[in-house]
């Protein structure tokens, strides 16, 4: 984007400078003044791009705002302007009390309306036009879910399908918790913006930051607020804000509940593939694990601890921890 953006500043600057020069041609009198136009005309396209620079994180949805509230505070101001209240009196006082009367109601409804921007739309963001009854997901992601990591797999694996959310005052959040004092909250805020990093990097992946504020003062409310405005999913690992979007009538997507969804279910006679890491309690034992943490026990496998095996499952236990999976060995993988 910044590439495309650069060149462009960079002739209108230059066509700027180029209309100071050109002015000069039609203006005989100016002949002698080329130089000093060809400056002023330069000054005003680098006074335009710093303007553009500024206005870098203002939005489609503010501008609407923003236009939505100069167009009411002309309008209001014009019917107060031209009611009988301003009929007879100095014309000169009636004029400057109209002006102080535009100046003030434009200027408030400007600044009414970009505080409410979130609570109506004008421009309408992420809604795509498609056939009736066809749905275009959006999915609104918080801090929690971006700590956790696993949405960066998921993501690659295709799973996820439709645009992903990030609102701004998350990437703020995500930010502080990185630049922490505490040691584990920096490692989890700078997880989180390492998954960032590769969710920015898929190709694949419809990636948007959203740049609007909501009013409310708790990042929780915040989001839930969004996702209730936008008609979107949410996806968190925060049970507490999970039940808040739910209360709210806000679906959401659990990242664990996903998990435990894609256990494997192993059979007697199944056969599988497990790393051993230790010996068992018997002498001819080894001891692997599976993915979704199941530990597998494999007869005759001591001496293959440390590597790969393919092993016949035998019998399954319930434990604490799980499921405990006892397997007969087959043979090194190749």
């Amino acid at each position: 984007m910044n590439k495309t953006i650069f060149p462009i500043r960079v002739a209108f600057i230059a066509l700027c400078a180029a209309t100071g020069w050109l002015v000069c041609y039609t203006i005989r009198e100016w002949d002698d003044y080329r130089v000093l136009a060809t400056f002023i005309g330069l000054s005003i396209g680098v006074l335009v791009v710093l303007v553009d620079l500024l206005l870098k994180g203002f939005s489609l949805r503010g501008l609407s705002a923003l236009t939505f509230g100069l167009g009411m505070g002309a309008v209001i101001s014009y019917l107060i302007g031209t009611s009988p209240l301003f009929i007879e009196g100095d014309a000169q006082v009636l004029y400057l009390t109209r002006l102080a009367l535009f100046l003030i109601v434009t200027y408030l409804c400007t600044v009414i309306a970009l505080r409410g921007k979130d609570e109506f739309n004008l421009v309408i963001p992420y809604v795509r036009f498609v056939p009736q009854e066809v749905d275009s997901p959006v999915v609104v992601v918080d801090t929690s879910a971006l700590i956790d990591g696993r949405i960066a797999r998921i993501c690659e694996s295709g799973f996820l399908s439709g645009a992903l959310i990030i609102p701004r005052f998350v990437l703020e959040e995500l930010q502080r918790v990185a630049d922490s004092a505490d040691t584990g909250k920096q490692a989890r805020g700078r997880r989180g913006l390492e998954v960032l990093s590769a969710l920015r990097r898929l190709k694949q992946l419809d990636l948007r930051i959203h740049e609007s504020e909501a009013r409310a003062e708790e990042v929780d409310a915040k989001i839930v607020f969004l996702a209730q405005s936008m008609k979107a999913k949410l996806l968190t690992t925060d049970y507490n804000l999970a039940k808040m979007a739910e209360f709210h009538g806000v679906p959401w997507l659990n990242l664990n509940t996903l998990a435990k969804s894609l256990r494997r279910e192993l059979l007697s006679g199944e056969p599988i593939e497990v790393d051993l890491v230790k010996t068992g309690r018997e002498d001819h034992q080894g001891v692997g694990y599976l993915d979704d943490g199941s530990m597998v026990v494999v007869e005759q496998a001591r001496s293959l601890v440390g590597t790969r095996v393919m092993a016949e499952v035998t019998s399954i236990l319930p434990s604490a921890g799980g499921k405990m999976v006892f397997a007969r060995l087959v043979g090194p993988t190749d």
